[in-house]
Formats: C-alpha cells, sequence, structure tokens
C-alpha cells in the first residue's frame, strides 16, 4: 500500500499568469505534481484542496477512481468548477505518482499510446490583417497544419464592441484564406462575448469554406442557445474548455452541439473524467482538442490523455513562436514534455515525465492574484472576458 502522506499547494507567476500547482507525497516518498486550470481564481481551489485533504491523508494513493468518487459524492453540493478544478489537479498528481511507483508514462496506465507523437496547433494573436497574415505564414512555414487566430476584438478602455469586432474579423479571415489556400485548418476563438445573434451574423459574413471551427463563440451554459446556433450555421463548433464534469459535456456530444471536444484535464476532473468523456465522444465521432493554456503540469497531462485515446485532432500549444508568454519556464521546470516542430514528444519516462524544482517553486509561491479584464459594452453593460 502506498498511502498519501502530505499535500501542498502553490501560488506562483510564470509568465503572464499565476499557475496553482497541487503537490502530493505518499509515505514511501513518491511526488506527484498536478494543476488546476481554474485561471485567476487560484487560491479557491487551492482552499477547496485544503478541505479535500483532510479526507485524503492516509488515504491509498492508487485507489484513484474510488478517491474520485468521494470527493465528488462527499458534500451535499457536488460538483462546481471550483470543487471539480481542485480534484483534477489531485487526480492528475495521483496518476503521476501511480506511474512513477509502476516504473511507466501514464498514458501506460490509461491503456497505452495511440500514436508517435501528439499534434498541436498554434494561435496567431496578430492585431491587424497584415500581422495575422504574417504570423500564420510562419507559423505553416514552421510544421503547424491547424492555426487558430485571434478576433479584432478592438478594445479601448475596457470596451468591447460586437459588431466593430466580427465585420473586421470577418475580413480578416476572409483574406487569410485567400492567402494560403484551402489545405491548411483554420480557426478562431471568440471566448463566449458573442450573443447569438451576434454569431450567426458573424458566420453569415464568411464564404463557405473560409472557418474550419469556431471556438466558444457563445457561453456554454444552455446547451439550447448552441442548438438554435447550429441551425443557422454550418461551420464546425468547438466547445468544452468550461466544462466541469461529464453531465456538463454530456448534451454537447449527444445532440452534436460540438464538433470538436476542447475539455480541459485541468477543470474536468483529471484524467479520471477526461477519458470517460473521451470514450462518450469517440462513440459519437467528435474528436478531442483539449484546451492548455497553463504550464508544463497541464501540458504533460494534457498529451499523455492526447496518447491514450483514439479520437484526436490537435492539443492546444501556447509555446508556439508568435507567442511569448513564458508559462513554460524552464528555471522552475527544467524537465518538460518536449515540443519538437509543431509536436509534442512524449517519453518513456514514469508518470508525467516532468522534472520540478521544488526549491524554486516554494521560492516563487504566494504570487498576487491576477485579475481577469473586466469588459463592458459602449453602453457601458457587463460583457465577458
Amino acid at each position: 500500500m502506498s498511502r498519501i502522506e502530505g499535500i501542498e499547494t502553490f501560488v506562483i507567476r510564470v509568465g503572464t499568469r499565476n499557475q496553482m500547482l497541487v503537490r502530493v507525497q505518499t509515505e514511501d516518498g513518491v511526488v506527484g505534481w498536478g494543476e488546476s486550470g481554474l485561471s485567476s481564481r487560484e487560491t479557491a481551489v487551492a482552499a477547496a484542496i485544503d478541505c479535500f485533504s483532510k479526507v485524503l491523508i492516509g488515504q491509498d494513493s492508487r485507489r484513484i477512481g474510488r478517491i474520485w468518487q468521494e470527493l465528488y459524492r462527499s458534500q451535499y453540493f457536488e460538483g462546481g468548477r471550483v470543487l471539480t478544478a481542485a480534484q483534477s489537479a489531485l487526480d492528475i498528481a495521483l496518476h503521476d505518482i501511480l506511474g512513477q511507483s509502476l516504473g511507466v508514462p501514464v498514458y501506460q496506465l490509461l491503456g497505452g499510446r495511440h500514436r508517435d507523437h501528439v499534434p498541436s496547433f498554434a494561435s496567431a494573436p496578430g492585431a491587424t490583417i497584415d500581422d495575422s497574415l504574417a504570423e500564420v505564414q510562419s507559423l505553416i512555414a514552421a510544421g503547424w497544419d491547424c492555426v487558430r487566430v485571434v478576433p479584432s476584438y478592438e478594445e479601448s478602455h475596457g470596451v468591447f464592441s460586437p459588431r466593430m469586432s466580427i465585420a473586421r474579423t470577418a475580413q480578416t479571415l476572409i483574406a487569410l484564406r485567400a492567402e494560403i489556400g484551402p489545405e491548411p485548418v483554420l480557426g478562431i476563438d471568440y471566448h463566449h462575448r458573442l450573443s447569438v445573434a451576434e454569431t450567426a451574423s458573424f458566420c453569415n459574413m464568411l464564404p463557405p469554406g473560409t472557418l474550419d471551427f469556431l471556438e466558444e463563440p457563445i457561453r456554454c451554459e444552455d446547451p439550447s442557445a448552441y442548438k438554435a446556433l447550429r441551425g443557422m450555421t454550418d461551420i464546425p463548433f468547438a466547445v468544452g474548455e468550461e466544462f466541469a464534469s461529464k453531465w456538463q459535456a454530456a448534451p454537447y456530444v449527444e445532440q452534436g452541439l460540438t464538433q470538436y471536444m476542447r475539455l480541459d484535464i485541468c477543470n474536468i476532473g483529471g484524467f479520471t473524467e477526461a477519458m470517460k468523456i473521451a470514450g462518450w465522444c469517440e462513440l459519437h465521432y467528435v474528436d478531442l482538442m483539449p484546451h492548455n493554456p497553463l504550464g508544463p503540469v497541464c501540458t504533460a497531462a494534457t498529451a499523455h490523455l492526447a496518447m491514450a485515446v483514439p479520437n484526436l485532432s490537435w492539443v492546444e500549444t501556447r509555446q508556439a513562436p508568435t507567442e511569448a508568454l513564458g508559462f513554460h519556464c524552464p528555471k522552475l521546470f527544467p524537465g518538460q514534455v518536449d515540443l519538437q516542430g509543431a509536436n509534442y514528444i512524449v517519453t518513456e519516462a514514469p508518470g508525467l515525465g516532468i522534472v520540478v524544482d521544488e526549491d524554486a517553486i516554494r521560492a516563487a509561491d504566494g504570487a498576487d492574484p491576477i485579475e481577469c479584464p473586466h469588459l463592458t459594452r459602449a453602453d457601458g453593460s457587463v460583457t465577458n472576458w
């Protein structure tokens, strides 16, 4: 038996974001690392993990599925993004421990690898048409066959104007497609800033074949809104990065409301829940396109998940040359999953295969909270970031 002896949380600044890491140690000295995906509310997740720690200390670390169920069911108010983000970090750390204990990579615990490497898509955040053209062309030349662009947000003093944005973004996408031709996959992430009507208008501005996927155009709380939108456009949707359980994912898979599942392993419930959703998606011919905007622990977990599922398109990378975000600081994480060209290479190293400089992590602990932008529309009403 390998009992859990200690659990610690760390909130550290890496690049332009905070990361919430969890360190789990067993009585025989094996250490596993996990990461939460709930950006900008890291201290809330850390508090939830502190509550869970009182339940977990002394438990057999190998009983991962049972631990998941106990943590989920052990309060009257089950689930929710804060609690499931905490469970995600713990679940990833427990898989890391089990892989190290058995001397195998995590993907081996999940059924073995389906592929030799993990393809990624990259983002081009160019602010103008010329910037976007240059960035997309550079990414394609570097080996990426799938590129996501950023809309023309036209933020001014925290104001977002959707009609201006969709008009200018449509012009950019039309110019991009004309320049790169039909072969590269081209997508866009609207970060749930639009309404159903605004999204439909945006799609109608685009000639057929312009866009290969539209990510998170509207908020995801109400699947019927996506169902209505699905009837207004034939552009594939990429939805799911905010989902915190298989129950949230269910209507989107069952009703054909997303064509790419954007689950985040650090929000959805870790490997335990992600593998269930992956199988559900396979049943309905939906490929995974995992959300991965955080650090090396999240990237490693995402890459191991991607190795172990048959239905994968691409994982997100924020390490492309068009983004100097610094999320993968080698001083804090001297051993990471390696990005070679457009592909992540996952080795036979046991567990997640990452190396963490614990002294550096402890020295960096206690980062000040980072607040996401608070945006309004031109009339002063609140809108999404």
